[in-house]
C-alpha cells in the first residue's frame, strides 16, 4: 500500500514538473529573442547579453513555479474535501519540500544576480567606456562598487534571520491562527558570558540553517518585491494604458512626416543664408548672429539625420508589413485595453474587500473568506481543476505584465530622479541600459506573484482544495436531526490539518508589514493607471521614428532600425 502511494505521488510530481520543464525551454527561447531584439548590434557584448538573458529567465522560471505549487497541493485532495489515498503526511511533506527546495534554489540565484552578478557586469562596462582603463583596473573598480551591493544583501539576510518569532494572533470571528507571520523579534542568543565570539557566530549559523533560513531568504526577496512594486507602479501601470492605445492610434505616416521635415530643412537653410548674407561685404557677424547660426546649423544636421531615417523607414519592408497588419493591431489594442480593465476591476474589488473585511493592517490585511468576488478570483480556481488551463492563464498574465512594463519603460525611459539615464530602443540599447532593463523586469516579475495573489488570493493560497465541515440536517418526516459532512472551499479560516498552504504564500506573506505595503501599493497602482489612461488618451500619434530627432547616444546614423515603426 505504501509503495502504491509513493508511486501515485511520484506520478503527480512527474506531471507537474514535466509541464514546468517544457515551460522552462519556452522561457529560455523567449528571453533570448527578447534580449537580442533590443540590444545594440554596434555595442553588443557577450557577457552582458548572457547576464540579461539569464537574469530575466530566472525571474520567469520562478513565476512559472507558482502554478506547479498550486497544482501539487490541489491534487492531494479530492473535490469532496477528502485527501487522496496516497496523500499521507509523509508524501505531502515530500511534495511540499520539493517545491520549497525549488524556491530556495531560484530565490538564492535571484539574490546572486541582483546583488553580485548584474552590478559587477554593469560597473565593468561602465569602466570599459574609458579607453585609458586596463582590464585589471576595470575588474578592481567593478568589484569595489559591487561590494556595496553584497553588504546590502548580507544586511537583508541578517535582518530576516533576526525576525524569527511568529506572532500567533487570533481574531474574534475566526478560528485561524496567523501562522508563520513574523515581526521584529531578536534571536534568543545564550546569555552565557563565557561564550566566545566564535560560539556566538556558530549559534547564528545553526539558527539560519534550521528555521530562520526561510525567514532570512523570505525577507530579502520581499524587499526586492517591494522595489518591484515601485517599478510596477511606475512602468507597468502606465504601460497598461499606453500599449493598447498606441496600438489603436498607430503612428504618423512616414511620407507625411518626411514632407514636413523637408519643409523644415528648407526653412532652416533659408535662415542660415540670411545670416551669412550679412557678412558678404566683409563685416564680421555679431555675437548674437554667431550664436544663432551655430544653433541653426545644429538644427539642420538633426533634420538631415531625421530625413535619412524617414527615407529608410518609408522604403522598408517592415513599414509596408505594419501597414498591412494595421487592422490586426487595432484588434490587439482593443483586446489589451479590455484585459487591462479586467485586471483593474479585479484588483479594485480585491483591495476593496481587504479594506472592508480584512483583519487589519497589523495582519497584512489578510481576508478570512472571500466576501467580494472578482472575475479572476472566480476564474482561476475553476481553470485549476483542468490542468494546465490555469498554467496557460498565468503565463498570459505574466507575459502581459512584461509587455506592458516594456511599453512603459520605452515611453518613460530609465531615470534616476530627474536625470534620464537611458532610453530603450529596439536594436539600439547599450549593454548598460540592457542590464538596467532586465533588472527592472526581474523585479517587476517578482512582484507579479504578489499581484496574482491580490487578484486571486484564494487560488494562490489553496488552489482548488476543499475541506469537510459538519452541517446539521433536519428531516421533517422523522422530526430528527443528523450531522452531514459537506465540502467547503479552503480559505484562510480553514483548519490547518485540512488544507495545505502553498509554499508561494509562505514565502511572500511571512511578514505583515510587507503585505500592508503591497496593499497600499495596489491603490497607488490603480491611481497611476487612471492617470496614464488620461495622458495616453490626450497624446497624439507617435512619430514613426520617435526619438531620432533628439540627442540620443543610443541612436546612430550607421545603425538605422527597421523596427522603429
Amino acid at each position: 500500500m505504501a509503495a502504491e502511494a509513493a508511486g501515485a505521488a511520484s506520478a503527480e510530481l512527474v506531471i507537474g514538473w514535466c509541464i514546468f520543464g517544457l515551460l522552462l525551454l519556452a522561457i529560455l527561447a523567449f528571453c533570448w529573442i527578447y534580449v537580442r531584439k533590443y540590444q545594440s548590434q554596434r555595442e553588443s557584448e557577450v557577457v552582458s547579453t548572457i547576464t540579461a538573458i539569464f537574469s530575466l529567465a530566472i525571474a520567469l522560471i520562478t513565476s512559472a513555479l507558482l502554478p506547479v505549487d498550486i497544482f501539487l497541493v490541489s491534487y492531494m485532495k479530492n473535490q469532496n474535501g477528502t485527501f487522496k489515498d496516497w496523500a499521507n503526511a509523509n508524501v505531502s511533506r515530500q511534495i511540499e519540500d520539493t517545491v520549497l527546495y525549488g524556491y530556495y534554489t531560484l530565490y538564492s540565484v535571484i539574490l546572486f544576480c541582483v546583488f553580485l552578478w548584474i552590478p559587477f557586469v554593469y560597473f565593468y562596462y561602465e569602466e570599459k567606456d574609458d579607453d585609458d582603463t586596463g582590464k585589471c583596473t576595470q575588474i578592481k573598480t567593478a568589484l569595489k562598487y559591487t561590494l556595496g551591493f553584497v553588504v546590502i544583501c548580507a544586511l537583508l539576510l541578517l535582518i530576516g534571520s533576526l525576525i524569527c518569532k511568529p506572532i500567533l494572533s487570533r481574531t474574534e470571528n475566526s478560528k485561524l491562527f496567523l501562522k508563520g507571520r513574523y515581526a521584529f523579534v531578536p534571536l534568543n542568543v545564550p546569555n552565557n558570558k563565557n561564550s566566545t565570539e566564535w560560539e556566538k557566530v556558530k549559534f547564528l549559523f545553526e539558527e539560519l540553517g534550521s528555521s530562520h533560513g526561510l525567514a532570512a531568504l523570505s525577507f530579502s526577496i520581499s524587499s526586492l518585491t517591494l522595489i518591484g512594486m515601485l517599478a510596477a507602479i511606475t512602468y507597468t501601470a502606465y504601460g497598461m494604458s499606453a500599449l493598447p492605445l498606441n496600438l489603436i492610434k498607430g503612428t504618423r505616416s512616414a511620407a507625411y512626416e518626411r514632407l514636413e521635415n523637408t519643409e523644415d530643412i528648407e526653412e532652416v537653410e533659408q535662415h542660415i543664408q540670411t545670416i551669412k548674407s550679412k557678412s558678404k561685404d566683409g563685416r564680421p557677424l555679431s555675437v548674437r548672429d554667431k550664436r544663432t547660426l551655430k544653433q541653426l546649423e545644429e538644427r539642420l544636421r538633426a533634420l538631415k539625420k531625421r530625413e535619412r531615417h524617414l527615407e529608410f523607414i518609408e522604403n522598408s519592408w517592415w513599414t509596408k508589413l505594419c501597414g498591412a497588419l494595421r487592422p490586426l493591431k487595432i484588434i490587439w489594442g482593443i483586446f489589451f485595453i479590455l484585459v487591462a480593465l479586467l485586471f483593474v476591476i479585479s484588483l479594485f474589488l480585491s483591495n476593496l474587500d481587504k479594506a472592508l473585511h480584512s483583519a487589519g493592517v497589523d495582519s497584512g490585511f489578510i481576508i478570512f473568506g472571500a466576501n467580494l468576488s472578482n472575475p479572476l478570483n472566480m476564474l482561476l480556481p475553476l481553470l485549476q481543476t483542468v490542468f494546465p488551463l490555469d498554467y496557460i492563464l498565468i503565463t498570459i498574465i505574466i507575459m502581459y505584465f512584461i509587455f506592458t512594463s516594456m511599453a512603459g519603460i520605452r515611453n518613460i525611459g530609465i531615470w534616476f530622479f530627474w536625470i534620464r539615464l537611458y532610453k530603450i530602443r529596439r536594436g539600439r540599447t547599450r549593454p548598460q541600459a540592457l542590464l538596467f532593463l532586465c533588472m527592472i523586469l526581474l523585479l517587476i516579475v517578482l512582484h507579479t506573484s504578489y499581484m496574482i495573489y491580490s487578484l486571486a488570493p484564494q487560488y494562490v493560497m489553496y488552489g482548488s482544495q476543499n475541506y469537510l465541515i459538519e452541517s446539521n440536517v433536519t428531516y421533517d418526516d422523522h422530526k430528527g436531526n443528523s450531522t452531514l459532512s459537506v465540502p467547503k472551499r479552503c480559505d484562510a479560516d480553514a483548519p490547518e490539518d485540512q488544507c495545505t498552504v502553498t509554499r508561494t504564500y509562505l514565502f511572500l506573506h511571512k511578514f505583515w508589514f510587507f503585505s500592508a505595503a503591497y496593499y497600499f501599493g495596489n491603490w497607488a497602482f490603480l491611481g497611476v493607471f487612471l492617470i496614464g489612461l488620461v495622458v495616453s488618451c490626450c497624446k497624439g500619434k507617435k512619430s514613426v521614428i520617435e526619438g531620432v530627432d533628439e540627442d540620443d547616444s543610443d541612436i546612430s546614423d550607421d545603425e538605422p532600425s527597421v523596427y522603429s515603426a
